[in-house]
């Protein structure tokens, strides 16, 4: 295993260096002069080009990524060409309050996914499953922001019930208790999630029903309880945790609208706001900070394996 893991780390390095290039010159090739748009259109050309001397974009674009790339090995992600505020604190500002946004819908979303998917494969073809895989279906066709309007305009302006913006934190207090700001983005962001992983885990669950061992184990008398929990469960979670890394990271897209929809000052609206400001440090940083956390996520899912299957770990190559 503990090759297994040192072989994962080492190809990280090529898949970050690719993500790098990729962010840097998207970036790069963008639309707009940020020096110009600081500036103003009543700015001459004198002092647009001063602008761009002083941001350092009159360098080379390969020399430029170079200090790019250097200075992140110092853990410098320079400055927000707007406000001149360090990105690395605008980015630790804002990634706590998406993380409790993605945590909070992928954790409803594995356990109501895991626990409707496994109630409609044991009921396979029955009325729950038609009206659990219709109900699915249904979700999944459904856009997070549209879903997000509705919920708006029926539990903030029709009922008044909930906050439709904002995150309620204040310092020093426990996001626990402002709890009411997470339930409508949570919600929109959670809803087509659990589809996925109700599917998911039905066609996976239907699989290992109908194996041999399975099969033994029922004539060997066991409770049906146990032959799900014991012998089912742990072998068809095997593919679906898989796609945990996948969602997490179809979540932080998401969040890229939600967080904007309902003015949640998280990591998807800070870069919404560079975008808009042509602000280029901020917006190259965040992208390679969500790069790494989704290239993490993935690394843990695939350590998880070995938990799940212990032929991962017992494997020559693994040796």
């Amino acid at each position: 295993m503990r090759d297994y893991i040192i072989r994962r780390i080492i190809q990280v390095i090529p898949t970050l260096l690719i993500a790098s290039i990729l962010i840097f010159m998207v970036i790069e090739l963008a639309p707009g002069d940020p020096a110009a748009m600081m500036l103003g259109f009543e700015a001459t050309d004198e002092q647009v080009e001063a602008m761009r001397i002083d941001m350092g974009l009159d360098r080379p674009v390969v020399v430029r990524y170079l200090d790019w790339v250097w200075d992140i090995f110092h853990f410098d992600l320079g400055k927000s060409f707007v406000n001149q505020q360090d990105v690395g604190g605008l980015i630790l500002d804002a990634f706590p309050k998406t993380v409790q946004l993605a945590a909070v819908a992928l954790l409803i979303a594995v356990i109501l996914g895991f626990v409707l998917g496994m109630l409609s494969a044991v009921n396979r073809n029955s009325w729950i499953d038609n009206f659990l895989t219709s109900i699915s279906s249904l979700c999944l066709a459904l856009p997070n922001f549209w879903l997000g309007i509705l919920l708006i305009l029926l539990f903030s302006v029709t009922l008044g019930w909930l906050p439709a913006s904002g995150t309620g934190q204040i310092a020093g207090e426990s996001w626990f208790l402002n709890f009411k700001y997470l339930t409508l983005p949570v919600a929109s962001l959670a809803v087509g999630q659990i589809a996925v992983f109700t599917r998911y885990m039905r066609s996976s669950m239907i699989d290992v029903l109908s194996t041999d061992y399975i099969r033994t184990a029922r004539a060997k008398g066991l409770v049906e309880r146990v032959v799900l929990a014991r012998h089912a469960l742990r072998n068809a979670l095997i593919p679906v945790v898989t796609i945990i890394g996948i969602q997490f990271a179809r979540l932080l897209a998401g969040e890229v609208v939600i967080e904007s929809m309902f003015a949640y000052t998280g990591l998807g609206r800070l870069v919404i706001t560079a975008i808009l400001n042509r602000d280029y440090p901020v917006i190259q940083a965040s992208l390679l900070f969500v790069v790494v956390l989704f290239i993490v996520v993935n690394f843990l899912v695939d350590i998880s394996y070995g938990y799940f299957d212990p032929r991962i770990r017992l494997s020559r190559s693994e040796k």
